[in-house]
Protein backbone atom coordinates (compact mmCIF):
# COMPACT_ATOMS: atom_id res chain seq x y z
CA UNK A 1 0.00 0.00 0.00
CA UNK A 2 2.64 2.68 0.70
CA UNK A 3 4.56 1.58 -2.58
CA UNK A 4 1.41 1.78 -4.53
CA UNK A 5 0.85 5.79 -2.35
CA UNK A 6 4.17 6.64 -2.83
CA UNK A 7 3.60 5.77 -7.04
CA UNK A 8 1.04 7.74 -6.92
CA UNK A 9 1.93 10.70 -5.30
CA UNK A 10 5.25 10.94 -8.05
CA UNK A 11 2.50 10.48 -10.61
CA UNK A 12 0.91 13.58 -9.39
CA UNK A 13 3.66 15.49 -9.18
CA UNK A 14 5.18 14.57 -12.14
CA UNK A 15 1.53 15.32 -13.74
CA UNK A 16 1.71 19.08 -12.05
CA UNK A 17 5.17 19.56 -13.27
CA UNK A 18 4.45 18.86 -16.79
CA UNK A 19 1.08 20.83 -16.44
CA UNK A 20 3.08 23.62 -15.05
CA UNK A 21 5.63 23.68 -17.38
CA UNK A 22 2.77 23.43 -20.37
CA UNK A 23 0.69 26.20 -18.80
CA UNK A 24 3.70 28.38 -18.24
CA UNK A 25 4.79 27.82 -21.76
CA UNK A 26 1.65 28.39 -23.58
CA UNK A 27 0.85 32.11 -20.77
CA UNK A 28 4.83 32.84 -22.30
CA UNK A 29 3.34 32.60 -25.45
CA UNK A 30 -0.35 33.66 -25.17
CA UNK A 31 1.35 37.29 -25.13
CA UNK A 32 -0.90 39.54 -27.90
CA UNK A 33 0.40 41.20 -30.41
CA UNK A 34 -0.29 44.86 -31.30
CA UNK A 35 0.88 47.02 -33.71
CA UNK A 36 1.26 50.82 -33.19
CA UNK A 37 2.72 53.62 -34.50
CA UNK A 38 4.41 56.72 -33.38
CA UNK A 39 4.72 59.68 -35.36
CA UNK A 40 7.46 61.81 -33.33
CA UNK A 41 10.85 61.42 -31.33
CA UNK A 42 9.39 63.34 -28.42
CA UNK A 43 9.22 63.15 -24.47
CA UNK A 44 5.44 63.19 -25.02
CA UNK A 45 5.23 60.14 -26.98
CA UNK A 46 8.05 58.34 -24.65
CA UNK A 47 5.15 56.51 -23.04
CA UNK A 48 5.78 53.07 -25.57
CA UNK A 49 9.18 53.31 -25.01
CA UNK A 50 9.18 53.46 -21.22
CA UNK A 51 6.44 50.14 -20.90
CA UNK A 52 9.11 48.41 -23.17
CA UNK A 53 12.07 49.27 -20.68
CA UNK A 54 9.93 49.41 -17.43
CA UNK A 55 8.48 45.18 -18.29
CA UNK A 56 5.00 46.63 -18.67
CA UNK A 57 4.54 45.13 -22.08
CA UNK A 58 5.60 41.82 -20.68
CA UNK A 59 3.08 42.48 -17.26
CA UNK A 60 0.04 42.86 -19.16
CA UNK A 61 0.46 39.79 -21.76
CA UNK A 62 1.53 42.57 -24.90
CA UNK A 63 3.86 41.57 -27.73
CA UNK A 64 3.94 45.37 -29.10
CA UNK A 65 5.24 46.32 -32.54
CA UNK A 66 6.40 49.75 -32.59
CA UNK A 67 7.08 51.48 -35.50
CA UNK A 68 7.93 54.92 -36.55
CA UNK A 69 6.73 56.98 -39.10
CA UNK A 70 7.01 61.29 -39.50
CA UNK A 71 3.92 62.86 -38.58
CA UNK A 72 1.52 63.71 -41.38
CA UNK A 73 -0.42 62.31 -44.25
CA UNK A 74 1.67 59.25 -43.89
CA UNK A 75 1.07 58.47 -40.28
CA UNK A 76 -2.60 59.32 -40.15
CA UNK A 77 -2.66 56.97 -43.82
CA UNK A 78 -1.10 53.86 -41.62
CA UNK A 79 -4.26 53.60 -39.38
CA UNK A 80 -7.00 54.88 -41.92
CA UNK A 81 -6.03 51.80 -44.24
CA UNK A 82 -5.77 49.52 -40.93
CA UNK A 83 -2.03 49.21 -41.73
CA UNK A 84 -1.36 49.88 -37.85
CA UNK A 85 -4.02 49.13 -35.21
CA UNK A 86 -3.11 51.92 -32.70
CA UNK A 87 -1.45 55.15 -32.97
CA UNK A 88 0.16 57.88 -31.42
CA UNK A 89 0.10 61.31 -32.74
CA UNK A 90 -1.57 64.50 -33.14
CA UNK A 91 -5.39 64.34 -33.89
CA UNK A 92 -5.55 66.84 -36.74
CA UNK A 93 -5.06 64.29 -39.53
CA UNK A 94 -7.76 62.07 -38.44
CA UNK A 95 -10.46 64.93 -37.25
CA UNK A 96 -10.42 65.99 -40.75
CA UNK A 97 -11.16 62.46 -41.82
CA UNK A 98 -13.77 62.33 -39.57
CA UNK A 99 -15.07 65.56 -40.85
CA UNK A 100 -15.09 63.88 -44.63
CA UNK A 101 -17.06 60.89 -43.30
CA UNK A 102 -14.59 57.93 -41.89
CA UNK A 103 -17.12 56.61 -39.33
CA UNK A 104 -14.05 54.39 -37.89
CA UNK A 105 -11.74 56.64 -36.31
CA UNK A 106 -12.08 57.31 -32.17
CA UNK A 107 -9.63 58.43 -29.91
CA UNK A 108 -9.22 56.43 -26.89
CA UNK A 109 -6.75 58.44 -24.65
CA UNK A 110 -4.70 62.23 -24.78
CA UNK A 111 -1.03 62.85 -23.52
CA UNK A 112 -1.18 66.53 -24.28
CA UNK A 113 -3.86 68.85 -25.13
CA UNK A 114 -1.88 72.28 -25.97
CA UNK A 115 0.87 72.93 -27.91
CA UNK A 116 4.18 73.13 -26.90
CA UNK A 117 6.18 74.23 -29.98
CA UNK A 118 8.44 76.74 -29.94
CA UNK A 119 9.63 78.75 -33.11
CA UNK A 120 13.74 78.93 -32.75
CA UNK A 121 16.17 81.19 -34.92
CA UNK A 122 19.68 82.46 -35.04
CA UNK A 123 20.13 85.87 -32.45
CA UNK A 124 19.69 88.28 -35.31
CA UNK A 125 16.01 87.50 -35.19
CA UNK A 126 14.60 89.20 -32.43
CA UNK A 127 11.41 88.74 -32.62
CA UNK A 128 8.66 87.02 -34.52
CA UNK A 129 7.66 90.04 -36.91
CA UNK A 130 11.16 89.32 -38.30
CA UNK A 131 10.10 86.25 -39.81
CA UNK A 132 8.39 87.78 -42.79
CA UNK A 133 9.45 86.31 -45.78
CA UNK A 134 11.79 83.94 -43.93
CA UNK A 135 11.66 80.51 -44.20
CA UNK A 136 10.60 78.38 -41.65
CA UNK A 137 11.08 74.80 -40.91
CA UNK A 138 8.29 72.59 -39.88
CA UNK A 139 7.82 68.83 -39.73
CA UNK A 140 4.99 68.38 -42.74
CA UNK A 141 1.97 70.72 -43.67
CA UNK A 142 -0.83 70.43 -41.81
CA UNK A 143 1.23 68.28 -39.07
CA UNK A 144 1.25 69.79 -35.24
CA UNK A 145 4.08 72.08 -35.54
CA UNK A 146 2.67 73.70 -38.90
CA UNK A 147 -1.00 74.17 -36.97
CA UNK A 148 1.25 75.74 -34.05
CA UNK A 149 3.27 77.93 -36.37
CA UNK A 150 0.01 79.54 -38.09
CA UNK A 151 -1.22 80.33 -34.69
CA UNK A 152 1.71 81.68 -33.24
CA UNK A 153 2.03 83.51 -36.21
CA UNK A 154 -1.57 85.09 -36.56
CA UNK A 155 -1.27 85.90 -32.39
CA UNK A 156 1.45 88.19 -33.15
CA UNK A 157 -0.41 89.98 -36.33
CA UNK A 158 1.82 87.80 -39.26
CA UNK A 159 -0.20 86.81 -42.32
CA UNK A 160 0.74 83.29 -42.24
CA UNK A 161 1.37 83.57 -46.24
CA UNK A 162 4.30 86.12 -45.49
CA UNK A 163 6.10 82.76 -44.55
CA UNK A 164 7.49 80.10 -46.29
CA UNK A 165 7.13 77.18 -44.88
CA UNK A 166 9.30 74.09 -45.68
CA UNK A 167 8.90 70.78 -45.01
CA UNK A 168 12.00 68.82 -43.09
CA UNK A 169 9.91 65.43 -42.33
CA UNK A 170 10.93 65.60 -38.75
CA UNK A 171 11.69 67.20 -36.39
CA UNK A 172 15.52 66.09 -36.06
CA UNK A 173 15.63 67.10 -39.54
CA UNK A 174 14.38 70.38 -38.87
CA UNK A 175 16.84 70.77 -35.68
CA UNK A 176 19.30 69.57 -38.15
CA UNK A 177 18.39 72.30 -40.76
CA UNK A 178 18.85 75.11 -38.46
CA UNK A 179 22.08 74.22 -37.61
CA UNK A 180 22.83 73.70 -41.22
CA UNK A 181 21.26 77.49 -41.84
CA UNK A 182 18.90 75.86 -44.76
CA UNK A 183 16.11 77.40 -43.05
CA UNK A 184 16.16 80.70 -40.63
CA UNK A 185 14.21 79.80 -38.15
CA UNK A 186 12.31 75.93 -36.93
CA UNK A 187 9.27 75.14 -35.07
CA UNK A 188 10.46 72.49 -32.26
CA UNK A 189 9.57 70.88 -29.26
CA UNK A 190 11.26 69.15 -25.95
CA UNK A 191 13.76 68.00 -26.24
CA UNK A 192 14.68 69.68 -29.27
CA UNK A 193 14.42 72.97 -28.53
CA UNK A 194 16.55 73.03 -25.61
CA UNK A 195 19.57 71.13 -28.17
CA UNK A 196 19.06 74.11 -29.86
CA UNK A 197 19.53 76.66 -27.25
CA UNK A 198 22.44 75.14 -26.07
CA UNK A 199 23.96 76.11 -29.64
CA UNK A 200 23.44 79.34 -29.12
CA UNK A 201 19.74 79.56 -30.66
CA UNK A 202 17.28 81.42 -29.12
CA UNK A 203 13.14 81.32 -29.07
CA UNK A 204 11.66 84.01 -31.81
CA UNK A 205 8.16 82.67 -30.09
CA UNK A 206 8.17 80.99 -26.72
CA UNK A 207 5.24 78.81 -27.51
CA UNK A 208 4.36 77.06 -23.85
CA UNK A 209 3.13 80.73 -22.69
CA UNK A 210 0.40 80.73 -25.19
CA UNK A 211 -1.78 77.96 -24.16
CA UNK A 212 -3.11 76.57 -27.39
CA UNK A 213 -5.47 74.23 -26.87
CA UNK A 214 -5.02 71.50 -29.46
CA UNK A 215 -5.39 67.64 -29.52
CA UNK A 216 -1.30 67.93 -29.86
CA UNK A 217 -0.77 63.96 -28.57
CA UNK A 218 -3.49 61.34 -28.47
CA UNK A 219 -3.95 58.10 -29.14
CA UNK A 220 -6.99 56.72 -31.70
CA UNK A 221 -7.49 53.34 -32.89
CA UNK A 222 -10.67 52.32 -35.49
CA UNK A 223 -13.84 51.15 -33.75
CA UNK A 224 -13.37 48.10 -35.43
CA UNK A 225 -10.04 47.39 -33.79
CA UNK A 226 -12.24 48.20 -30.41
CA UNK A 227 -14.71 45.70 -31.29
CA UNK A 228 -12.78 42.90 -32.41
CA UNK A 229 -9.98 43.08 -29.68
CA UNK A 230 -11.40 45.27 -26.45
CA UNK A 231 -9.71 43.12 -24.04
CA UNK A 232 -5.64 43.57 -26.02
CA UNK A 233 -6.62 47.94 -26.59
CA UNK A 234 -7.56 47.94 -22.54
CA UNK A 235 -4.62 46.34 -21.47
CA UNK A 236 -2.30 48.32 -23.91
CA UNK A 237 -3.97 51.69 -22.15
CA UNK A 238 -3.24 49.87 -18.67
CA UNK A 239 0.46 49.54 -19.77
CA UNK A 240 0.29 53.31 -21.16
CA UNK A 241 -1.12 54.65 -18.07
CA UNK A 242 1.47 52.60 -16.12
CA UNK A 243 4.50 54.41 -17.86
CA UNK A 244 2.36 57.73 -17.65
CA UNK A 245 2.79 57.52 -13.89
CA UNK A 246 6.70 56.51 -14.18
CA UNK A 247 7.13 59.64 -16.47
CA UNK A 248 5.63 62.16 -14.49
CA UNK A 249 7.23 60.47 -10.88
CA UNK A 250 10.48 58.54 -11.65
CA UNK A 251 12.96 61.50 -12.82
CA UNK A 252 16.03 59.66 -12.81
CA UNK A 253 14.67 56.22 -14.86
CA UNK A 254 13.05 58.90 -17.70
CA UNK A 255 16.33 60.17 -18.05
CA UNK A 256 17.74 56.38 -18.86
CA UNK A 257 14.77 56.02 -21.24
CA UNK A 258 14.73 59.12 -23.22
CA UNK A 259 18.71 59.06 -23.35
CA UNK A 260 18.49 55.95 -25.13
CA UNK A 261 15.98 56.82 -27.58
CA UNK A 262 16.95 60.43 -28.50
CA UNK A 263 20.81 59.41 -28.26
CA UNK A 264 20.93 62.23 -25.45
CA UNK A 265 22.83 62.54 -22.25
CA UNK A 266 23.38 66.18 -21.36
CA UNK A 267 21.57 66.49 -18.24
CA UNK A 268 21.19 70.22 -18.42
CA UNK A 269 19.22 69.53 -21.59
CA UNK A 270 17.04 66.51 -20.25
CA UNK A 271 16.72 69.00 -17.47
CA UNK A 272 15.27 71.54 -19.54
CA UNK A 273 12.86 69.90 -21.92
CA UNK A 274 11.34 67.64 -18.54
CA UNK A 275 11.04 70.81 -17.11
CA UNK A 276 8.86 72.62 -19.45
CA UNK A 277 7.12 69.61 -20.68
CA UNK A 278 5.94 67.60 -17.52
CA UNK A 279 3.61 70.12 -16.53
CA UNK A 280 1.13 69.86 -19.85
CA UNK A 281 1.38 66.31 -20.16
CA UNK A 282 -2.12 64.38 -18.66
CA UNK A 283 -1.23 61.90 -16.13
CA UNK A 284 -4.39 59.86 -16.47
CA UNK A 285 -4.22 60.31 -20.19
CA UNK A 286 -7.32 62.76 -20.10
CA UNK A 287 -8.49 64.08 -23.76
CA UNK A 288 -10.57 67.57 -23.46
CA UNK A 289 -13.09 68.58 -25.27
CA UNK A 290 -11.68 71.81 -25.56
CA UNK A 291 -8.34 70.29 -27.30
CA UNK A 292 -10.32 68.52 -30.16
CA UNK A 293 -13.17 71.70 -30.71
CA UNK A 294 -10.14 73.79 -31.76
CA UNK A 295 -8.99 71.46 -34.18
CA UNK A 296 -12.84 71.19 -35.77
CA UNK A 297 -13.06 74.78 -35.94
CA UNK A 298 -9.47 75.19 -37.18
CA UNK A 299 -10.93 72.95 -40.22
CA UNK A 300 -14.14 73.90 -40.87
CA UNK A 301 -13.58 76.12 -43.07
CA UNK A 302 -12.61 73.51 -45.64
CA UNK A 303 -14.73 71.07 -44.17
CA UNK A 304 -18.06 72.64 -43.25
CA UNK A 305 -19.63 68.91 -41.72
CA UNK A 306 -16.81 69.84 -38.96
CA UNK A 307 -19.38 72.42 -37.79
CA UNK A 308 -21.89 69.54 -37.02
CA UNK A 309 -19.50 67.30 -35.17
CA UNK A 310 -18.82 66.93 -31.40
CA UNK A 311 -15.85 66.27 -29.58
CA UNK A 312 -17.68 63.55 -27.75
CA UNK A 313 -18.67 62.09 -30.39
CA UNK A 314 -15.22 60.90 -31.81
CA UNK A 315 -14.11 59.76 -28.39
CA UNK A 316 -14.62 56.50 -27.51
CA UNK A 317 -13.65 56.95 -23.69
CA UNK A 318 -14.51 53.15 -21.93
CA UNK A 319 -11.08 52.24 -21.21
CA UNK A 320 -10.43 55.80 -19.20
CA UNK A 321 -14.09 55.34 -17.58
CA UNK A 322 -12.88 51.49 -16.75
CA UNK A 323 -9.98 52.58 -15.24
CA UNK A 324 -11.70 55.31 -13.34
CA UNK A 325 -14.25 53.21 -12.10
CA UNK A 326 -12.55 50.29 -11.04
CA UNK A 327 -9.91 52.36 -9.14
CA UNK A 328 -7.48 51.58 -11.39
CA UNK A 329 -5.71 55.06 -11.51
CA UNK A 330 -6.80 55.79 -7.53
CA UNK A 331 -3.97 52.64 -7.03
CA UNK A 332 -1.73 53.47 -9.00
CA UNK A 333 -1.19 57.40 -7.35
CA UNK A 334 -1.80 56.21 -4.42
CA UNK A 335 1.09 58.20 -2.33
CA UNK A 336 2.55 59.22 -5.82
CA UNK A 337 1.60 62.79 -5.85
Amino acid sequence: MKIRLADNLIRVIALSVFVAVVWGTSTAAAADKLLALYSARVMSQSMPWIAQAAGLLKKYDLDLELVYVAAGAPAYAAILSGDVEVELAGASGFVRAIAQGNKEVAFIAGIKNVLTHSILAKPEFKKAENLKGKKVGVTRIGSNPHYFALQALRHYGIDPRDITFIQTGGAPETFAALVSGSIDAGVLTAPTDAQALALGFHYVVYGPDLRIPYAATTFVTRRAVIAKRPQVVGRFLRAMAEAAMILHTDREFTYKVLGKQLRLDDRKILDAAYNSEIKVLEPRLVIKPEALQAILDEISPAEPRAKKIKPQEIVDGRFLDDMEKSGFFDQLWSGKR
